[in-house]
């Protein structure tokens, strides 16, 4: 009896270990798309990420996605049954209460659009293509291609018709609008309220529907289509532009739903393959869905033509493609050091529409004539300053005055802006010694240097009361624990600051230990990489890896709700309800530190082109670049439970270093990193420290 229930036990086990390696099916670039795996409602439903499924194209301004009720941020809430119509573009992944939402459409039965209800019943999306049906038979489709897309609209027979609202927007951001009905064409420009209301964009559109209809004039901004009784379909070519009505009518696409979207599925795959990853299938999902969120702004604000809008609304001409729709504070760490990468001629126009913002006026925020929806720019000198050490052109004499007065007119009033403007002194210091300005140099490494000050009178002294609470000081986002690490320019000079490395060391065990990380926001997120400074450097590997892929505790929340329940899982999940509570991905922000860290290396400071290195998630992650170059990391022992780094090689010679930089990565080659599930706890490699001596 005994042998027998032995037996049973031994293929029961069998049969579970079979099962286990029946799920973990592998992943390979040469046998399936990357943009097959992407799941577009990652991050949709609630405040986990504020993404939405909409049609849309890498870097477009024009997204194409439904409008529920009740809504998110992008107008789009996963869970929600009932539909209200469709609009023509949003700012995927930010804050206050989202923007966007323009050209407001709506397809109904009957005789009155709001009488009509559209509740969903069947509904699937992939990059660049959305569709949704509904329980009164209307199916709807879109497929967006550059700054142009498609509606296709199916309807059951009887009376029919398309609302169209051109006073909407997200948030109440609605200012003014023109249009003109020229037969069974609508075109004009809209104006709204950038994202968190500052300022303002206008753009400029045109809508065509491909069969006749009489036109219904219901009030100044709204209007109805109504379709013939007998037609049981009804489509609509759209097309934005920055510039002017005629160059959108000029983008528009005569072409199929399944024509456009083939197009837009071929240059997402183009894009998505530049970083190929090898390994199991369910963790190559949520890479590549992540990766999908990265490259969906700043958007192209350029006709075809070359001509386009600056932020002050001038029209412009350049051969190089200029780009808008800003959110620097957020993704300069992770989604632009990313795109320098993967994105180099892309990268190139991004950089010079960033300088281009100084010759026009820059501002913190946007200014009153954007030619897109934009968020926010500061941080902006100190992405040039990293771009041009990375190889890319900036004319610093061209904006030299320009630098100089926006530095000039930083803010210092919370201990937080103290920190951050000092990054920005840095900057400028760094960039008057490239142009050969040694006494100006100086005076803002003096003024940059004065952070020692903020920093002794704020986050010295960690026995306060406040130091762990949301807000406490003046603070923006965050608290004096997790803005006390922001000196990246000086790590050296901060280790100083406190105590020496053996204090240093110290504060940071003591940060993680309380759970005092917060990866909902981005004060913080370089901190998990802080301990490469010193000759600990292995618990950035551990924090670098368990942040990215296994349970964590986390206890601030953007509410500022710290104190009702830890949050205690995953960051990161391929789900509707994804990321943390009231985490947004922040334009892609979140979901390049997840994409980095993946890949084995992530921004050890903005402003130096170095990366610091942790075990990639993946057996090997290759990054395809220009020239036909590759740069591919392979994991010797690669395992989940194998967080460490025990020994690295760079094309089959050793490599004592705990860093690559942005030669490194554009020379090609492979670097070898041999992971382990025991810490090297004695470090000798030559570690990367910033410092201003």
């Amino acid at each position: 009896m005994k042998l027998a229930l032995n037996i049973i036990a031994t293929v029961f086990l069998f049969h579970l270990n079979v099962l286990a390696q029946k799920k973990a099916v592998p992943f390979s670039i040469k046998t399936q798309r990357p943009v097959d795996l992407v799941n577009v409602f990652l991050g949709s439903s609630g405040d986990h990420g504020q993404m939405s499924p909409a049609a849309s194209y890498p870097f477009s301004m024009l997204s194409i996605g439904p409008q529920t009720y009740p809504k998110t941020h992008t107008g789009y809430e996963y869970l929600a049954k009932k539909f209200e119509g469709f609009t023509h573009n949003r700012f995927e992944g930010v804050g206050c209460q989202g923007s966007g939402g323009n050209i407001f459409i709506k397809p109904f039965l009957g005789k009155e659009p709001m009488q009509s209800t559209l509740i969903k019943s069947t509904e699937n999306a992939s990059p660049g293509y959305y569709r949704v049906g509904f329980e009164n038979k209307i199916d709807a489709s879109f497929a967006v291609a550059g700054n142009a897309g498609k509606h296709v609209y199916h309807y059951p027979k009887g009376e029919k018709g398309i609302y169209l609202d051109l006073g909407y927007a997200f948030n109440g951001a609605f200012v003014t609008e023109e249009h003109v009905v020229d037969g069974n064409a609508v075109s004009g420009w809209i104006e709204s309220k950038t994202t968190c209301g500052v300022g303002k964009y206008r753009i400029y559109y045109y809508l065509e529907i491909t069969s006749k209809v009489n036109w219904e004039k219901l009030s100044e901004h709204k209007l109805v289509a109504r379709l013939d009784v007998a037609a049981t379909s009804a489509e609509i070519n759209v097309a934005l532009s920055s510039v002017s009505v005629e160059s959108a009518k000029s983008a528009i696409l005569d072409q199929t739903l399944e024509a456009i979207k083939n197009k837009s599925t071929a240059e997402w795959n183009k894009n998505l393959a530049k970083i190929e990853v090898s390994g199991d299938l369910e963790n190559a999902k949520l890479f590549y869905s992540l990766l999908y969120r990265t490259m969906q702004s700043p958007y192209v604000i350029s006709d075809q033509d070359g001509q386009y809008r600056n932020t002050k609304a001038e029209l412009r001409k350049d051969k190089e493609i200029r780009y808008n729709g800003w959110a620097i504070w957020d993704n300069y760490r992770t989604q632009l050091p990313l795109l320098s990468i993967i994105t180099p001629d892309r990268y190139a126009g991004m950089v010079t529409s960033i300088a281009d913002l100084y010759d026009s006026g820059k501002k913190d925020y946007a200014g009153q004539t954007e030619p897109s929806n934009t968020v926010r720019s500061e941080h902006a000198i100190v992405v040039l300053l990293d771009a041009y050490r990375k190889g890319y052109l900036v004319d610093f004499a061209g904006i030299a005055d320009s630098l100089e007065k926006e530095v000039k007119g930083l803010d210092y009033k919370s201990p937080d802006k103290a920190l951050e403007s000092s990054y920005d002194n840095w900057a400028l210091a760094e960039i008057f010694t490239i142009l050969k300005q040694p006494q100006k140099a100086a005076i803002y490494k003096n003024k940059a240097l004065e952070y020692r000050t903020y920093w002794n009178k704020d986050f010295k002294d960690m026995s306060k009361r406040d130091v762990d609470q949301m807000q406490a000081r003046g603070l923006y986002q965050g608290t004096i624990w997790q803005y006390r690490w922001f000196v990246p320019y000086d790590f050296k000079g901060l280790i100083a600051l406190d105590g020496g490395e053996e204090a240093y060391i110290a504060k940071l065990d003591e940060f993680f230990a309380r759970d005092l990380y917060n990866h909902a926001n981005e004060p913080d997120l370089q901190v998990p990489l802080m301990y490469n400074i010193t000759r600990q450097g292995y618990k950035s590997q551990y924090w670098m890896h368990r942040l990215a892929a296994d349970t964590v505790i986390q206890n601030y929340f953007n509410d500022n709700s710290r104190g009702i329940g830890s949050y205690i899982g995953k960051i990161y999940k391929n789900q509707p309800e994804a990321y943390l509570r009231t985490m947004d991905d922040d334009a892609g922000a979140m979901s390049a530190w997840y994409i980095f860290t993946a890949s084995g290396f992530s921004p050890a400071c903005v402003g130096w082109p170095v990366y610091y290195l942790n075990v990639p998630l993946f057996p090997s992650v290759t990054f395809h670049l220009p020239k036909a170059k590759t740069f591919r990391v392979e994991v010797a022992n690669f395992s989940p439970n194998n967080k460490y780094i025990r020994q690295v090689f760079l094309n089959g010679k050793p490599f004592n270093r705990n860093y690559i930089t942005q030669e490194d990565i554009k020379q090609g080659g492979v670097l070898r990193i041999v992971s382990s599930a025991d810490p090297v706890k004695v470090s000798s490699t030559e570690n990367w420290i910033s410092s201003m001596e």
